[in-house]
């Protein structure tokens, strides 16, 4: 015979109902506690202190306020401590009601780099490889891209292929000023397209 008691459940009875802990929760949605409060105005603290460092071409891509943008040329010139903390918590203040989406993904692209610049770095270094190692991909590259100037392109994959040949058996390929030109031709071209 099996004499176990189920589990109590937490919770009481309201208005002729049974009510979770749970459901309490969700339902007690009121204004934000001062601590939830004193984490956001730290958090946009924070990333204002990060757009110090925040590149110009970023910067002007986040349409800023005038007011926000006076504030932080002025910390940059700032170097007494106090003076600085203060201007930061102004730049804080000044911050609260922006969203701030946009201001983390141009600290992220900075700090991490753009995942388009990423990849068509990594297509060019492909194209190149592809370039010197087969004449087929030359045939490929200029019916692709027919504005490319053809003799230039041909006379620096055969002075890049001369260049690799190791001057002693054993040694590893030498990449040389061609190599980079290669690179350089490709991806400026592949640039042009991408405009």
């Amino acid at each position: 015979m099996n004499t176990k008691t189920p589990k109590a459940i937490k919770g009481y009875w309201s208005n002729g109902r049974f009510v979770k802990p749970e459901e309490i929760a969700l339902e007690e949605v009121g204004p934000p506690s001062k601590t939830q409060l004193k984490a956001e105005a730290d958090e946009k603290q924070a990333l204002g202190e990060a757009l110090l460092t925040l590149r110009a071409d970023l910067m002007a891509k986040l349409d800023l306020p005038e007011k926000l943008l006076d504030a932080i040329a002025e910390a940059k010139k700032i170097t007494n401590f106090e003076g600085r903390r203060r201007q930061m918590q102004f730049i804080g203040k000044l911050m609260r009601p922006l969203d701030t989406e946009p201001i983390r993904a141009a600290i992220d692209e900075q700090a991490n780099g753009s995942a388009q610049l990423t990849l068509a770095l990594h297509l060019a270094e492909q194209w190149r490889d592809k370039l010197i190692a087969s004449d087929d991909a030359l045939s490929d590259w200029l019916t692709d891209h027919p504005a490319t100037d053809s003799q230039q392109l041909r006379a620096l994959i055969r002075q890049a292929r001369k260049d690799a040949k190791p001057e002693k058996p054993g040694e590893a390929p030498r990449h040389g000023k061609s190599y980079r030109e290669i690179f350089q031709l490709v991806r400026e071209t592949l640039a042009q397209e991408d405009t």
